[in-house]
């Protein structure tokens, strides 16, 4: 199959190459977009990423251009409308655990970092200031973590909480066995809020789950709590957790993902004027860090979601079923 991929970057031809197939990759900069849809004449598929576009109107356009696959290189899905794609006979598959640690050890450095200062104790260093003052952390050891979400990720990111002698609590709507056996405690959301000195997001984004923290939610959590999304920006309301910040209910804040990243990220935008006054007003405070969605990037998790990319359109090309195909049930 000749595939085009879409929102390429250097590392995305070097693994994707570097897998044995027969299939010929295709690569564009671009994101595909009603702009770009144009660019899949001629191809048999689209390999995409979590800011492409796939809604209806581009789906429509994919199917006149005789498109069978739409190949995600993530675990997430929200940006394709798949019930259009399964009407148009477009199969989605996806990649949902290529290194479920990769995203779990990065919100634990997130946290780490966050909490011990050692970014800021860094720059210090590097100016010859040796003062510890302001660089105050606290122990993990005996907090409480609320978890929301404990599939692969958030069961990895358990393992490591416990492994630091934490209590984990957590919330998913379909309770884990092997979680409970690890010690890890389920509770109400309300109560992963109320109780948590540190909240970490591992869920996917749906309909139901867009801004769950919200000012409500922040209102239910401990004054200083320590909030971290690697999952999907729109998890959280970034305005309210403006609000948060300035009042002092958030104590810390550490995200590798944010609403409107589609417009930023996987860019190097260090000459140009940001217009969005948002993550601007988000990355002036002191106690905010912030990622470019790189959570998953580690060479682990690369090479796997390569090789199942390549699989996935493998058993579209074969006719066969793949156990990472995404059903609009």
């Amino acid at each position: 199959m000749k595939i085009a991929v879409f929102s390429t970057q250097k590392y995305d031809r070097e693994f994707l190459s570097a897998v044995p197939t027969e299939h010929k990759f295709v690569f564009f900069e671009a994101q595909l977009n009603t702009d770009t849809v144009n660019l899949t004449q001629g191809f048999d598929g689209v390999c995409i990423f979590v800011n492409d576009h796939a809604d209806s109107e581009i789906i429509s356009e994919l199917k006149n251009n005789g498109i069978k696959v739409i190949a995600l290189r993530c675990a997430g899905f929200n940006n394709v409308d798949v019930k259009a794609a399964e009407k148009a006979g477009i199969r989605v598959v996806r990649v949902p655990a290529y290194s479920p640690e990769a995203v779990a050890e990065h919100a634990v450095a997130l946290i780490m970092t966050l909490n011990r200062k050692t970014h800021k104790a860094y720059l210090r260093i590097k100016e010859n200031n040796f003062s510890l003052e302001r660089l105050t952390g606290f122990n993990i050891y005996g907090k409480t973590v609320g978890v929301v979400g404990t599939g692969k990720i958030g069961k990895a990111f358990c393992k490591i909480m416990l492994g630091f002698g934490a209590k984990v609590i957590a919330y998913d709507k379909f309770e884990d066995d092997e979680a409970k056996k690890l010690g890890i405690k389920y509770v109400t959301f309300e109560e992963v809020l109320k109780n948590s000195d540190i909240i970490s997001l591992h869920c996917p984004l749906t309909p139901e789950t867009k801004y769950m923290i919200d000012w409500e939610a922040f209102a239910n959590m401990k004054d200083g709590v320590m909030l971290i999304n690697t999952s999907r920006g729109a998890l959280i309301n970034t305005k309210d957790a403006i609000l948060a910040l300035k009042r002092g209910k958030i104590g810390y804040l550490g995200i590798d993902v944010y609403e409107q990243e589609e417009h930023l990220f996987y860019k190097d935008l260090s000459e140009n004027i940001i217009p969005d006054d948002t993550i601007a007003r988000l990355m002036s405070f002191p106690n905010v860090m912030m990622t470019s969605h790189q959570g998953f990037f580690t060479k682990e998790a690369l090479t796997e979601i390569a090789a199942t990319t390549v699989g996935n359109i493998d058993c579209v090309a074969q006719g066969k079923p793949s156990p990472n195909e995404v059903k609009s049930e």
